[in-house]
């Protein structure tokens, strides 16, 4: 298989530019990156709706990643109980070498064929279930051997690479290879590779959560709580969706606990003032 994420950079001589020069030509092979994402929108949403249902009957969303790949998937995991409202268990984020892996590498994780699966399990799991590999290169070990694994199963996959016709690619029921070309760095697909990984991953947890009813026209409804800044934005939803005075709507928000609930309150009781 050609890894065109291993191949060289289009530039040379990186040490004698200046950071003007640096920042501009990265800048330039960014701009790639959202071309290369649009090509796969059919993929991307054909994907979503094999998801949806499941995850309507019961069904988790995984992502294992080794690295960078690891990172994002964890990061996007770790986002949906905030913006959502979701249970920390709907969307999973794993990583090859485990927690201390997100932020120190592991030696050898990503190498192992058996691990993804005993992550997985760990978790318990359900044919409902859907894993999705995240491999810039589309041949982890790691990944390969979670993805297969869980297909033999009866979960449904994906996978999300940056190699055309990947062994990632191979493996799965869904593959999303985004084809960015040549890192600016040679091989450091925590660059434009990652940048469409995390474009993709955005993608697959928003339009999910969007379709499960967890947005109610274009507002987060079911966010937390856990700040300040949240409070305010979710006082101003009410105020918005209701015509209220902010006292109030702080009001309701605060005893209701949701922008959801609070709305809903409102007007199954509206003698409130």
């Amino acid at each position: 298989m050609k890894k065109i994420t291993e191949s060289s950079s289009s530039y040379d001589n990186l040490e004698q530019m200046s950071a003007l020069e640096l920042v501009e030509k990265i800048n330039v092979e960014d701009h790639q990156v959202a071309p290369a994402v649009q090509q796969k929108l059919q993929q991307i949403s054909a994907f979503v709706d094999a998801i949806v249902p499941r995850m309507r009957e019961g069904g988790r969303l995984f992502y294992i990643g080794a690295g960078t790949s690891g990172r994002l998937g964890i990061l996007d995991a770790s986002e949906c109980p905030p913006t959502y409202g979701v249970p920390h268990d709907w969307v999973i984020g794993l990583i090859a070498g485990g927690d201390s892996a997100i932020r120190k590498a592991v030696e050898h994780a990503e190498d192992d064929m058996e691990q993804a699966w005993k992550d997985i399990q760990a978790h318990g799991f359900s044919t409902l279930d859907t894993v999705v590999g995240i491999a810039a290169s589309g041949s982890t070990p790691y990944v390969l051997g979670g993805v297969r694994k869980a297909k033999e199963m009866g979960l449904l996959t994906g996978g999300i690479s940056c190699n055309p016709d990947s062994p990632l690619g191979k493996e799965v029921d869904h593959p999303l290879e985004v084809v960015v070309g040549p890192e600016f760095v040679t091989g450091s697909t925590r660059m434009k590779s990652g940048t469409a990984q995390k474009l993709v991953l955005n993608m697959i947890s928003t339009a999910v959560m969007v379709k499960l009813g967890r947005v109610k026209g274009n507002k987060m409804v079911d966010m937390q709580l856990s700040n300040a800044k949240l409070v305010d934005r979710g006082t101003k939803m009410i105020m918005e969706a209701t015509g209220v005075s902010y006292e109030l709507a702080n009001e309701l928000l605060l005893t209701q606990g949701s922008v959801r609930h609070a709305t809903e309150y409102y007007y199954k009781n509206k003698g409130v003032d």
